[in-house]
Order: C-alpha cells, then structure tokens, then sequence
C-alpha cells in the first residue's frame, strides 16, 4: 500500500499523529496493516514514523513534539543541541515542558515537565518549539549535580552571545529556587568576567589562596600612553602578572598558537609575567597550579616587579 503524505515528509521528516492521517489519508484499518506489515512503525502513543529503522535526532524531536501537542516546547540537553551548544550533558531523553493543564504524560523517550510558566522567548525550528538559551540552560542545570558542567554551558552560552547574563538572572529569578544553587554560583562567575570552565576553576584556584590579592578576569589593558593591549584570562595588577588558560581546543590551529605567541610576546614585551596553564593541569593538579602563582607572586613582590601597563579607564 502506497500512503502519500508528501506534504508532512519535507516539515515533519516523515513522522506523523494519528488525527494528521486517519479520516483524511488512512483508514483504522489501513494504518493497523501498515504497522502490522512493518512498513511503519510506533514512535509514541499515536505517532507514527512512516519508515522503520532508527529515528534521527530531528525525527525524534518532532516525535515529541507532536505527542506533546503544539503548545509543548523542548527544553533541557536537546534544545541546548539544537540551538548549537557544544556543552551540553549527554541524556536520551528529551525534555518537553507542557502547560499545567495537559494531560499527556512521560513515554518513552519522552520526558514531560508541566509547568505554569512556559518559556515566553521560543524559537520555532520547522515543526519542533525550542525553549530559549536561557531556559534550557537553566532548566537543564538545576537536573546537574557537576558545577564543572554547569560552568560549561553558562560560559558557552554568553562567551558565544547565544543569551546573556540578564537573561539567565531572569530565569534563575522566575524559576523555582530547587537545584539552582549551581547556576547560581557559575553565573556569578561569569558576571565577574570569567569565560570559560576551566578559567572559573582557575578563579577558584586563586580564591582559595591568602596570599594572593584578587584576580581580575579578561580585564581591559593598555600601555602607560593607552594603547590597547592583549587581555590576559587573568590579571594581577599590583605586579602585573597575566595568567593564561591554554586549552587544545583552542590551540587546534597553528593560525591559534601564533595568536598566542604573539599575544605572550607583547604582554612580555611590556614588563609583565605570563603563566600559562593547561585545562588538565588547573582540574588535576590545583595545588601545583596554586603554588606556582603564589610563588610567582611572592617573588615578583620582594624584587619590586612590575609591568609598564595599566588598567583601561572606563569610558566617561
């Protein structure tokens, strides 16, 4: 039997609900012999895949979406995807957030989250509802247990002005207060200039050291006479020592690790002291990192050290 639902194929990537098709192209009994010879398959309670075989990620979400009605919207680690986020923690199932008053329920991949306060920024991709960036972090980091992968994607997101501080603060403030401690403290570290995961772990690293003053995070430099400088990851001020988190992600490209030569070169060139640091290094081995700027920093204080650089004035 040849079933012609050409005009769901291009929007809806060949899944389909039942009240789409029976009445209109099928019957009852057509679609049960369709299924019975496995021609089509059951995805969810009353939708349907015209194909048999595993479904992809796109097929999957429009799935949902059909299940969970048009007023659904995808939130959590696949909405984070869909938006293009690389720091997204790895789970099968997708989060679809329903208004209160909807009765579907959890099935399969399926997992359903009710709520009064559905995300007021979507963003419509073909026939799949995505929740905005700044909801699906948070509602995906108050599920975290791991600061370091909240960290992630908090950082990604901004870094990457996929949303932005005051949007996240607003979710954190509209949303319920279980399980955002972590949000919390990551925002807060992206609020004082961090980032990236590893640079908050840095920040932590140095927070934790008597000895050292407080660091400044991607600070604004210029020379003496005000020309613009490098901004460092890290900055101390008082001796003018600049502390770099060299990742291999970033350095992928030998185009990046002359960036970051010549970036070292000119902050050198200018008096300061360049520590650089490696994302394994700053998880694995924090107190060597910590010895390391303190030691760094004790020294620079007894010889007097200091750097021809200043901080950029804010604009009046």
């Amino acid at each position: 039997m040849q079933v012609d639902i050409s005009g769901l194929v291009d929007l809806q990537y060949g899944v389909v609900r039942r009240d789409q098709i029976v009445g209109a192209t099928l019957t009852d009994g057509s679609l049960r012999w369709l299924l019975r010879s496995r021609q089509w398959q059951v995805v969810l309670p009353s939708v349907y895949a015209s194909f048999t075989g595993r479904l992809t990620d796109a097929q999957r979400e429009v799935a949902a979406q059909l299940y969970c009605g048009p007023s659904s919207q995808l939130t959590g680690p696949a909405a984070l995807r869909a938006h293009g986020m690389r720091y997204a923690p790895d789970d099968e199932l997708l989060h679809m957030l329903v208004p209160h008053t909807c009765h579907v329920s959890s099935s399969g991949f399926v997992l359903v989250r009710r709520t009064r306060r559905l995300d007021g920024r979507p963003v419509q991709r073909g026939a799949v509802t995505l929740a905005s960036v700044a909801r699906a972090v948070a509602d995906t980091a108050r599920a975290c247990v791991d600061l370091r992968s909240v960290r992630a994607m908090v950082a990604e997101a901004v870094q990457r002005r996929l949303t932005t501080v005051a949007l996240l603060r607003e979710e954190l403030d509209s949303g319920a207060r279980k399980g955002s401690a972590l949000m919390r403290e990551a925002l807060g570290e992206v609020a004082s200039g961090v980032r990236s995961a590893p640079e908050a772990q840095l920040r932590q690293i140095t927070e934790t050291s008597s000895a050292l003053p407080a660091v400044l995070w991607n600070p604004a430099l210029v020379t003496l006479s005000g020309l613009p400088l490098p901004t460092p990851d890290g900055w101390i001020d008082d001796v003018g020592i600049a502390l770099e988190v060299d990742s291999r992600e970033h350095h992928s490209m030998p185009d990046d690790w002359s960036k970051t030569l010549h970036r070292h070169n000119i902050l050198t060139s200018h008096g300061a002291l360049v520590l650089h640091f490696t994302p394994t290094a700053i998880y694995a081995a924090p107190e060597t990192v910590r010895r390391t700027i303190v030691e760094s920093y004790l020294e620079r204080v007894r010889s007097g050290g200091k750097a021809a650089i200043r901080l950029r004035s804010p604009s009046p």
